[in-house]
């Protein structure tokens, strides 16, 4: 059976893609939800305008997500952190404290949107990634210094 997807499904599509499925997984599962609609003529119509539309919103959020991206490139957060005789950190700076940190700078996130690399375990400097959207990820950068 074809369906027109109203939201995204993890390992099935996107919104507004017409996927085949098992007749049972749309009846009993998707229909009933209201995740998918069947594919007949005249849902398939109002899906290409329902996708027109989101694709156009898709768009604009994106270029908002660049836009702050740009603004994060010249951001630059600094933590201090106390260190042993070698200079060795006693822990690792938590992502908590990256978020406090870009905080006091004016950018509010969440820990889910924190994109690192490998954790912080010493003293330098770090790109941070932050998730804006799902193609735009920015990066700022962490200054790791001693008390």
């Amino acid at each position: 059976m074809e369906v027109i997807l109203c939201h995204d499904v993890a390992n099935l599509g996107k919104a507004g893609e017409v996927v085949k499925v098992k007749d049972g997984f749309a009846r009993n599962y998707l229909i009933p939800r209201q995740v998918a609609l069947a594919a007949t003529k005249e849902n398939l119509k109002n899906a290409e305008k329902v996708k027109a539309k989101m694709t156009a919103i898709y768009e604009e959020q994106r270029k908002e997500a660049e836009a702050v991206a740009e603004k994060l490139a010249k951001v630059s957060c600094t933590i201090t952190v106390e260190v042993n005789d070698q200079e060795k950190l006693y822990g690792a700076v938590s992502e908590t404290d990256i978020l406090r940190a870009l905080e006091q700078e004016g950018f509010i996130y969440e820990r889910k949107d924190l994109v690192l690399e490998k954790p912080v375990e010493e003293l330098g400097i770090f790109d941070v990634g932050v998730k804006l959207h799902p193609d735009v990820t920015g990066k700022f950068r962490l200054w790791v210094t001693k008390k």
